[in-house]
């Protein structure tokens, strides 16, 4: 099943979307809101699951699904937590500045509160008030959850999955030495995060899903080329379920909470950083890993993050090509 928010007021309106992504049905009859509908699944989610059956057998009014119309699947959400899944991403960001990784980093997934009063829709700007500030995206995978008990297992885990998203985690890398200076986390750091237009039931990605992990590659696009395409499954050393159990460790984690699995990031075939899609390697999923490669290799980074007029698209397609979330794709514009 796949579900959208369409463009309405602070919280949007819940539509179901065809497998293509090209139609889509209200679902304000069953669940006015997405949050409405998480709240309830277990309720709602059959009566979305007769509708979307409905829609793929054209036997209920549809219209055309414009992704440009399409806010963030959860708009705004009680929670917003961002894991460190792929270990290379933080072993390069160590190995730039000359520090070791410590070893709890591979058994004790780092995560940070992120800000979830407001999310960018998949298509809106990216504003930005100061080039020194280091604007980067970072793509990523999210799970959205029914609500999950403290102190659940990571294979009970899994089960509170109720849907799929892809993210652009907006990251602004100039402000985060300041504030880790501080020990008390990011936050003037990490503005607001978009994410794709459409979520999907995990059920949707069929032997792609396995384990709580995605086995396909995030496509990342910056200025129309190639930029990343690491897989999903590769080097994840966490899947969604062992950091929704690491985030319900000390508390209840509410209906709607969303938990990200950090860059996706795969590590070279030799083993070693990784190669730019351009010289046939897996590329990037934000532009912090370049510029730190860069600076292992000589010295210093030439890559620039980005500046307004600078697009990055962020998409994962199944094994025939066809779009899975449809896609987020963002401007920076000066703010």
């Amino acid at each position: 099943m796949k579900l959208a928010s369409l463009k309405h007021g602070r919280d949007g309106k819940l539509v179901v979307v065809s497998k293509d992504i090209t139609r889509y049905s209200s679902a304000e009859h069953i669940a006015p809101t997405m949050q409405y509908a998480l709240d309830n699944w277990s309720q709602v989610a059959p009566q979305l699951e007769a509708l979307y059956r409905d829609v793929e057998h054209w036997t209920v009014p549809c219209g055309r699904f414009h992704e440009h119309d399409a806010a963030s699947p959860l708009p705004r959400a009680y929670q917003w937590a961002d894991g460190s899944a792929y270990i290379n991403h933080v072993e390069l960001v160590r190995q730039a500045r000359g520090a070791k990784v410590p070893e709890s980093f591979y058994h004790d997934p780092l995560m940070y509160q992120g800000g979830s009063d407001g999310f960018l829709a998949p298509r809106d700007p990216i504003p930005l008030k100061d080039q020194a500030w280091g604007c980067d995206m970072e793509g990523e995978i999210a799970a959205i959850v029914d609500d999950v008990p403290m102190g659940v297992s990571p294979e009970d885990a899994a089960d509170h999955i109720k849907l799929l998203m892809l993210v652009n985690d907006v990251s602004l890398r100039g402000l985060i030495p300041g504030e880790l200076e501080k020990g008390f986390g990011f936050f003037q750091s990490k503005p607001a995060s978009a994410f794709s237009p459409v979520a999907v039931t995990p059920d949707e990605l069929g032997e792609a899903w396995s384990g709580s992990v995605i086995n396909l590659p995030l496509m990342v696009d910056y200025n129309g080329q190639a930029f990343g395409r690491a897989n999903a499954a590769q080097e994840a050393t966490f899947s969604l379920a062992d950091l929704i159990a690491h985030a319900a460790k000390t508390r209840n984690l509410a209906a709607g909470s969303i938990i990200g699995s950090g860059t996706v990031s795969n590590k070279g075939a030799d083993g070693g950083a990784g190669k730019p899609v351009s010289a046939g390697g897996a590329g990037y999923s934000c532009i912090a890993e370049i510029r730190m490669i860069e600076t292992i290799d000589g010295g210093q980074p030439t890559t620039p993050f980005m500046k307004p007029g600078d697009v990055v698209s962020i998409e994962m397609r199944d094994q025939q090509g066809h779009s899975i979330f449809g896609k987020i794709e963002q401007e920076v514009v000066a703010a």
